[in-house]
């Protein structure tokens, strides 16, 4: 992709659009965002390129809220367990062949897509997340690390934990702090910054928060269900299409 007038305003759709998403339902950012980047840009660039606005979201997303401690205290060994497990397979996205990273996001897409879609609903105990959260933070970290998505199985994991509202939110928050932060340490150690992103990066920032905040504006005036349910649609579809272009 040029860094022109075009690719600046495709980028700016792409993060404008997922950020109005998040800001609905309280996460799906780095998730639209690297399906739709991921169809046109290497996967390695997308994904340095929504480091940033994936974090500022987050930051916004985690501590504006009263559970801030709450969530923190029950789900921290899951936060570990994303960041070691993003560290251990930051080198994926960066070595390996766009067409299977792609191909592993697309399947990503897919299967979250499939999940949410299916209305399966799954319950953790409470006496259960001392062994099941640190399992399914690492999990969520080394897919996160191969692909820059981090919805797996940490998204169904934490609307298993019986959560309220408030505290989801801020969780899927502190998810999407911790899951940048270790993804760019894992680049850091397997390629050098590329700097000429930047533009790129700027733009995406300022498209996601104008996004988010159109999104949390229209929250309370939308039936957020439905809203879900079409995005889910979409993503399971997104990552069809990346599936059949990888094996192509």
């Amino acid at each position: 992709m040029a860094f022109d007038v075009a690719g600046l305003a495709l980028i700016a759709a792409v993060f404008g659009a997922a950020g109005v998403v998040k800001g609905v339902i309280g996460f799906g950012l780095p998730t639209i965002s690297m399906g739709l980047l991921g169809v046109l840009i290497a996967p390695e660039i997308a994904a340095a390129i929504l480091i940033i606005p994936t974090f500022v979201t987050n930051i916004w997303q985690a501590f504006v809220g009263p559970h801030t401690w709450t969530v923190l205290r029950r789900f921290w060994p899951m936060l570990a367990g994303v960041f070691l497990g993003t560290l251990t397979t930051a080198g994926v996205i960066t070595g390996a062949d766009p067409r299977v990273a792609a191909g592993l996001i697309g399947t990503m897409l897919f299967i979250y897509g499939a999940l949410g879609l299916s209305g399966v609903r799954f319950r953790v105990p409470r006496n259960a997340e001392i062994v099941a959260g640190p399992i399914a933070g690492l999990t969520t970290g080394l897919i996160n690390g191969a692909t820059a998505i981090f919805v797996l199985p940490g998204a169904p994991y934490l609307q298993a934990s019986e959560l309220d509202r408030g505290e989801l939110i801020q969780a899927f928050g502190f998810v999407g702090l911790v899951a940048p932060v270790a993804l760019a340490l894992g680049f850091g150690l397997n390629q050098s910054v590329d700097t000429d992103l930047w533009p790129m990066v700027v733009v995406a920032l300022i498209a996601a928060i104008t996004g988010m905040t159109a999104g949390q504006a229209v929250r309370g005036h939308l039936t957020v269900s439905e809203f879900q349910r079409w995005v889910l649609i979409g993503l399971a579809v997104l990552g069809c299409v990346m599936v059949v272009r990888a094996l192509a």
